[in-house]
């Protein structure tokens, strides 16, 4: 390719859709997205070609994607009526999943993703409400106003951030998770984070490429969880993606016998983890 690997954050979202494509192509297929294909397209496939370490680790992809789709299933179940997705990039849960058509699915990205994923499924019918935001998600003023519209006319809100917040800055998390505990209807938060010894394993393997389409690899909180406590949320729930992708039967023999060892929900330090964990929403946040 002439043009650099990834050339900005918006290509990653291409790169990720490779996986499930991938994943949908199986027959014992733990999820089926039979929109990932055309959305990860050309580009999409050649990142994933040129790119070693996902190829070795498309596991975790593949099992984080799965968490999310059951904490979102579980809480269509408990009666949420509002699913905010933050950088949704060119996921399509309000396409693929079992819905209620009740539902309100807001999806909040930059503009040149969602025009893109827009164009590709036109023809496609959500099974639930869908807006699109297109809105930078720095920007804090803009988001807090949307924050606050979204949840005057919500009674509870679940909000999504998949591979988003290893991409900010430790402080533009907690002004995030501040802002998102604002509104007394967002109830809880789905997350990904990876411990600070995972943080530094994808910067040797996979950090030049993604500084260089500025969009560096940024939060691993040595705390865990728990990070989020401080700014109104707590966690309830962690699930680690080595011992989900271990369930579903991804992982490679080496790291088998890895993900059959005692693991603490807590604080990892040097210890490469990753995990999926839903926050609930205990106060209001201090200010940051």
């Amino acid at each position: 390719m002439s043009d650099p690997l990834i050339r900005d954050i918006s290509d990653t979202a291409r790169w990720m859709a490779v996986y499930r494509a991938r994943e949908t192509e199986r027959s014992d297929a733990a999820f089926r997205d039979p929109f990932a294909r055309t959305l990860a397209g050309e580009r999409g496939e050649q990142i994933a070609k040129a790119t070693s370490f996902g190829e070795e680790n498309a596991w975790s992809f593949v099992a984080r994607t799965w968490l999310f789709d059951k904490f979102i299933a579980q809480a269509a179940l408990a009666g949420v009526d509002l699913v905010v997705n933050l950088a949704a990039g060119l996921d399509t849960r309000p396409y693929r999943m079992t819905l209620p058509a009740s539902l309100r699915w807001v999806e909040v990205d930059l503009p040149e993703i969602l025009d893109y994923k827009e164009q590709i499924l036109a023809k496609e019918t959500p099974v639930c409400a869908l807006e699109r935001v297109r809105l930078d998600l720095s920007n804090a003023d803009a988001r807090r106003g949307l924050f606050a519209r979204l949840a005057r006319s919500a009674s509870n809100a679940l909000v999504l951030a998949e591979g988003l917040l290893v991409y900010l800055m430790r402080e533009d998390v907690a002004a995030l998770a501040s802002d998102l505990a604002a509104p007394d209807s967002f109830h809880h938060w789905v997350v990904d984070i990876c411990s600070p010894g995972l943080l530094a394993m994808l910067r040797e393997r996979m950090g030049k490429s993604l500084q260089e389409a500025g969009a560096p690899f940024l939060f691993a909180p040595p705390e865990g969880p728990r990070f989020f406590e401080p700014y109104g949320w707590k966690p309830v729930n962690v699930r680690s993606i080595l011992k989900t992708a271990a369930k579903l039967e991804r992982l490679p023999l080496m790291l088998r016998m890895l993900a059959m060892l005692p693991e603490s929900k807590g604080a990892q330090g040097q210890r490469p983890w990753s995990g999926v964990c839903l926050l609930e929403r205990i106060q209001s946040p201090i200010q940051s």
